[in-house]
């Protein structure tokens, strides 16, 4: 058995060499390898031990990723980290990654976009497309109506 394990090790070591993984994601991919128990356990400590799997590295890498490659908001970004079942404490380390400045540029840029998008539409549908398309991008409400504010107090953008 031990050479069968072996062979699971260095086939997870180059899995979390690949990309940064999470617990549950390698946790996840051992149980289709069809790994349990102690092994799987022995696996996992190896891979931590080793640092192939570090949490808040992930959860940095993650955050970082998804903001400026998808332009997620914060919400969003957690929502998703806490269904990977990463900690509270890994999850604030991970917007630490968030620049506030970017995070406010990117969200008006996106919200323009949307109001863009629908120049055809009356004022008050534009800035209610754009409110909802921000918070389905797990923006802030908070700043969501700063930036309708700022928006509005440019009437060019609006009309």
């Amino acid at each position: 058995m031990d050479n069968i394990k072996e062979v699971y090790i260095k086939k997870l070591e180059k899995y979390c060499s690949y990309q940064d993984r999470c617990h549950f994601d390698v946790r996840m991919k051992l149980l289709s390898l069809k790994v349990y128990g102690d092994d799987l356990e022995e696996i996992m400590a190896h891979l931590v031990t080793e640092n192939y799997l570090n949490e808040e590295r992930y959860a940095r890498s993650y955050a970082r990723g998804k903001f400026r490659m998808k332009r997620w908001g914060k919400n969003k970004i957690k929502q998703n980290l806490q269904m990977k079942q990463i900690s509270a404490y890994c999850i604030a380390k991970a917007m630490e990654e968030i620049v506030d400045e970017e995070y406010y540029k990117s969200l008006k840029e996106i919200m323009l976009k949307s109001i863009q998008k629908n120049h055809h539409l009356n004022e008050l549908i534009k800035k209610d497309k754009a409110i909802k398309y921000a918070a389905s991008r797990g923006y802030e409400a908070q700043l969501i109506f700063e930036v309708i504010k700022e928006f509005e107090t440019n009437s060019d953008i609006l009309s």
